[in-house]
């Protein structure tokens, strides 16, 4: 069983309005990140969100493209647009925190939030990396099927 194209093209449709919100989310982001516990963070913040928006739009503009199953297509969109939010909420939360030195020892310059917010931010790297890994291999798959 496979997508309708319409129901693949909604989905790629999303793909780029939440890659621009995204975006536009960093862009913001960069205007508050000198303010921040850990600006150094809050510049990682900024930076994470305008590639991961541009990430997330390139993806639309693709996707239509790829040859997925239906349940393939759909862990694939939800895989990609959990990583891309959550790569950009951990590093803003530790920004804000002045956390996270246990995941990101450089960008915290030594700073380490309580238990409970390393804790999150350990969480939301760890989850967002093995998402986003899996959704790109899901990505290059279809990519590949799609090659003839």
């Amino acid at each position: 069983m496979t997508f309708s194209s319409s129901t693949q093209d909604r989905q790629a449709h999303w793909l780029v309005l939440l890659g621009l919100l995204l975006f536009l989310i960093g862009l913001l982001t960069g205007f508050v990140s000198g303010g921040l516990a850990n600006s150094r963070m809050g510049l990682s913040a900024h930076l994470e969100g305008l590639m991961n928006g541009i990430f997330l739009a390139l993806l639309g503009l693709l996707w239509s493209r790829l040859v997925l199953g239906a349940t393939a297509l759909l862990v694939a969109f939800w895989l990609v647009v959990y990583a891309a939010f959550a790569n950009w909420l951990g590093v803003l939360l530790a920004a804000i925190w002045g956390a996270g030195a246990g995941m990101m020892p450089l960008a915290a310059q030594g700073m380490s939030g309580s238990g409970p917010q390393e804790a999150i931010i350990a969480f939301l790297l760890i989850s967002l990396s093995v998402a986003m890994v899996l959704g790109v291999i899901l990505v290059i798959l279809g990519l590949w099927h799609a090659r003839k």
